[in-house]
């Protein structure tokens, strides 16, 4: 069995907290989720929220409409002994933070279906983190998340939910006030987590292809980029194909010993969106949420636009 799992990279934790921080509805209302932190966290590692808000789009998005402000609630512990874990200091975001972290969290990738998948198992300590975003209107919600060594985390809203990694950045923004997401310095080591990517293998409409090697492949040239109609005419054959939800993982198959391929589709905005090609493997073509057979013509055309 050949296991493959697209997730981002990350920061250490560090932790310098600050006191709890009480957030209000605007005057004469009650918002709809408590206004503080939970003293105690109620799951195992992310994928919880104490109640889930009845905002419209938060089926679609982590993170729907334009919040105002963003309490962030930290919860250390160990992934060996998940759950119960005591709030250990919380951080408010500035309105601009906060908007930079709701856009990035609304270009993730998330579906209302189960979020299966295997996990590595290697213990060590996590942050489980609660974040409360409030609206100019009152209403408010929750979004559970961790960072866990792992990386095998369920951030949710308690509607949808994404296995997209987002610890790392959390845990600088409950640091240090700032929501700073780390880029890769090479693209082909990027997350590539879309929006849609659970409707379509390649969502929307890409404005460049970058086709690398598997990325542990170090001799140049690994990687080959190519232009908006390349990218859009391959995007077009991939969404053509049947999909099946991801197990992200793969069954080896026959003797083909061609490395493994990862598609980089990048957008005029928002993040890039991944397609990693097993080409021996069944099924060979996952984009995290969908997978998808290959067949002879797809092949020969995403090996045609290969690097070497």
């Amino acid at each position: 069995m050949k296991v493959f799992n697209v997730i981002g990279a990350g920061l250490v934790v560090a932790g310098a907290c600050t006191a709890a921080v009480v957030l209000s509805g605007s005057a004469g209302e009650s918002p709809p989720v408590p206004s503080t932190c939970p003293e105690r966290w109620g799951g195992e590692v992310g994928g919880w929220v104490p109640t889930a808000a009845d905002i419209d789009g938060a089926e679609e998005s982590l993170v729907p409409d334009s919040p105002v402000t963003a309490l962030i609630c930290a919860y250390p512990g160990d992934n060996s002994r998940p759950g119960g874990e005591r709030l250990a200091g919380s951080r408010t975001l500035t309105d601009q933070q906060t908007a930079a972290m709701a856009r990035d969290l609304a270009y993730l990738p998330v579906t209302t279906a189960d979020l299966g998948g295997p996990c590595t198992a290697v213990g060590g300590p996590m942050t489980n983190y609660l974040i409360r975003f409030a609206y100019p209107d009152g209403r408010a919600l929750w979004v559970g998340s961790a960072e866990e060594v792992n990386h095998c985390v369920r951030t949710t809203n308690g509607t949808a939910g994404t296995r997209s990694y987002a610890g790392p950045a959390i845990t600088t923004a409950y640091k240090e006030g700032a929501w700073r997401p780390a880029s890769p310095d090479d693209p082909c080591l990027g997350p590539g987590d879309r929006r849609g990517q659970h409707e379509s293998m390649v969502p929307g409409r890409p404005g460049r292809l970058t086709v690398c090697r598997d990325a542990t492949y170090r001799r140049p040239p690994y990687r080959k980029r190519h232009g908006r109609d390349v990218a859009r005419a391959l995007a077009e054959t991939l969404n053509s194909l049947d999909t099946v939800p991801s197990q992200n993982a793969c069954q080896a198959s026959g003797t083909d010993h061609e490395r493994d391929i990862r598609l980089i589709f990048d957008y005029p905005e928002g993040p890039a969106a991944a397609v990693t090609i097993s080409i021996g493997c069944v099924p060979a073509i996952d984009n995290g949420l969908l997978q998808a057979d290959l067949n002879d013509q797809v092949r020969d055309q995403i090996l045609h636009l290969a690097p070497p």
